[in-house]
């Protein structure tokens, strides 16, 4: 997080961006937890979701899609192709401005013309689509409570409904609605304690098809392109060992650090329990003053707190969909160290 932003600028990225790239990215793996539920429901529940990382890469489709935080709502054009053992596909934004994001195979390219540069590598990863978290086989059935919830239909295809309940108050619950012949998610809800939708995905015009054009796939907008190479999962999981700088003496069960997203000059690591996630900055206060507390889009939390090292002033940010209170607990449980206080003032001697 750059210290020029403000929190709403901030959100603004975070609430866009994790929409258009939540598709673009390759599926977390699950096994089903040892807990028991009701007889034959969760292994059920779970043959459907481990239907869905290879729906989402390897189904061909176009259509279009709604994602909806809170009071904003992003409505995306998306064609997706599989071909040869690589995922190609492009997003285009149907509102709020222009700008699409094109994908092939791990390079992706961003054009953003009415919005000015963004940093793809600065976006959170969200859900159970995150890039950050495909290297790792995370048993988030301990987490939550997996049921087959009905049946339905949405964008003219069948579809089975699958219920994640969160077996505690740190995280939220989920509800899945996968195409039946394929298992591609076609509508999914991120819901609070008390069964209130805070965040809503779903085709609105979907056609599952082979018939994906090369043209369907090429960069239309004119803009500043920002292009970046998507980082496997072994390069992640050895950025996280080299994090240093802060430690958490608290972070809700389950969560465990999965990538660590560039900061500016700070240091920063995000977490996943495999299915929901959240980001944690840490860094020096620049002359511009953030404001401090929790603020919500939808789901997605950001909170923000101002402690005093050795003198210094930092700022940490706790990013991603977990409930406030949670936020404000792993905020509150952030220690940072003397020595990264010392290299910080040592790189800003050097500078002067």
């Amino acid at each position: 997080m750059n210290n020029r932003v403000s929190s709403r600028s901030v959100f603004g990225a975070v609430a866009a961006l994790v929409a258009l790239l939540c598709l673009l990215i390759n599926p977390v793996r699950a096994e089903l937890a040892s807990e028991t539920t009701k007889s034959g429901e969760a292994p059920a529940a779970m043959a459907w979701l481990e239907r869905l990382g290879p729906a989402l890469n390897m189904t061909s489709y176009r259509g279009v899609f709604v994602y909806a935080r809170g009071e904003q709502v992003h409505s995306m054009r998306i064609a997706h192709r599989y071909r040869n053992g690589r995922v190609e596909e492009r997003l285009v934004m149907q509102d709020g401005g222009s700008g699409e994001i094109v994908r092939k195979g791990m390079n992706v390219v961003c054009v953003l013309p009415d919005r000015g540069r963004v940093r793809l590598d600065e976006v959170i990863p969200s859900g159970p689509f995150a890039e950050a978290f495909t290297s790792q086989l995370m048993p988030f059935g301990r987490w939550y409570l997996p049921e087959l919830a009905g049946e339905d239909r949405v964008a003219g295809y069948d579809v089975v409904i699958v219920a994640l309940g969160a077996r505690d108050d740190d995280r939220y619950s989920h509800r899945l609605w996968l195409e039946k012949e394929t298992g591609l998610l076609v509508k999914s809800q991120v819901r609070d304690v008390n069964g209130e939708v805070l965040e809503h995905f779903q085709f609105t015009d979907l056609e599952i098809t082979d018939d994906i054009s090369d043209e369907e796939l090429e960069v239309q907008t004119r803009g500043r392109e920002i292009s970046r190479t998507l980082d496997d999962g072994r390069k992640q999981e050895s950025s996280v060992g080299r994090m240093n700088g802060w430690t958490l003496s608290w972070q809700p069960e389950g969560f465990v650090p999965a990538a660590a997203p560039r900061s500016g000059s700070g240091k920063a690591v995000a977490f996943s329990d495999g299915l929901a996630a959240f980001s944690v900055f840490v860094e020096p206060v620049g002359r511009l003053k953030m404001p401090t507390g929790a603020s919500r889009i939808g789901a997605t939390t950001i909170y923000m707190r101002e402690v005093m090292v050795s003198d210094r002033p930092f700022l940490i940010a706790v990013v991603g969909e977990i409930p406030p209170g949670t936020a404000r607990k792993v905020a509150d449980a952030v220690e940072v160290d003397d020595d990264f206080v010392a290299e910080l003032s040592g790189h800003d001697h050097g500078n002067r």
